[in-house]
């Protein structure tokens, strides 16, 4: 299990994403510490392709820490970017896979929920390319939504 973004601050901080996977589905599995692999650092070395990455979409278009306007970002060749400035609070900097990196991958799967997404989404399968999310490209790419996110 690899982070694909996470905020600049201590694994038990409060606005830790490493802290909320652990707390909220790590700690439910078996999953050997050594297959856990938080993103810390600029400078890990990640694997070629992973099975299945599994994004969000956040409320502005974002995925992972790729947010809209930030065209420096979107366009780091990677694998790894570094985010100073994140789109949304809160406002640690970040780390986060490269939209390279990631249209390079086998397999990249969305979860989305929630009515709020509803438009949101819609516009992501159009092709905005004004959202991050819609620059998603990998060899397959799919979207895992619920009946309120899915557009009509």
């Amino acid at each position: 299990m690899w982070w694909s973004d996470d905020r600049r601050v201590p694994p038990d901080h409060p606005d830790s994403n490493e802290r909320l996977g652990r707390e909220t589905l790590l700690s439910r599995v078996p999953v050997p510490e050594a297959q856990i692999h938080p993103l810390r650092s600029p400078d890990v070395e990640l694997p070629e392709a992973f099975d299945l990455v599994l994004l969000g979409l956040g409320s502005d278009g974002h995925t992972a820490s790729l947010f809209p306007g930030h065209e420096e970002e979107l366009a780091d060749p990677g694998p790894i970017v570094e985010v100073p400035v994140p789109g949304l609070p809160p406002p640690h900097p970040r780390l986060s896979f490269s939209l390279a990196y990631l249209n390079a991958q086998p397999l990249v799967a969305f979860l989305v929920a929630g009515e709020e997404k509803r438009d949101l989404l819609a516009r992501v399968l159009a092709g905005d390319e004004t959202l991050p999310a819609a620059r998603v490209q990998a060899a397959v790419t799919v979207v895992l939504a619920d009946s309120a996110a899915a557009p009509s």
